[in-house]
């Protein structure tokens, strides 16, 4: 799980920061595609839509935490 911090932000924390949203951003991507196809082929694996779609509501769930984050820590450095 990914940890939103309140610490004061250096510009590294920044740049570490943006890449991690990066990293997140393409493995959120990947699992929405795994999630389309898994819908797309119902109602074969019905069973585990349940679980693929919680665990791809928790990536985005994440990637906007930060995405919020790291806008309050780029004002805070303006």
């Amino acid at each position: 799980m990914v940890q939103v911090t309140e610490e004061i932000p250096t510009p590294e924390a920044v740049e570490e920061l943006k890449t991690t949203i990066k990293r997140l951003n393409s493995k959120a991507g990947q699992m929405k595609m795994d999630l389309h196809d898994l819908a797309e082929g119902l109602p074969t694996d019905y069973g585990k839509l349940p679980e693929e779609a919680a665990k791809t509501y928790e990536v985005y769930r994440q990637l906007d935490e930060l995405k919020k984050q790291l806008k309050r820590w780029e004002k805070q450095l303006q």
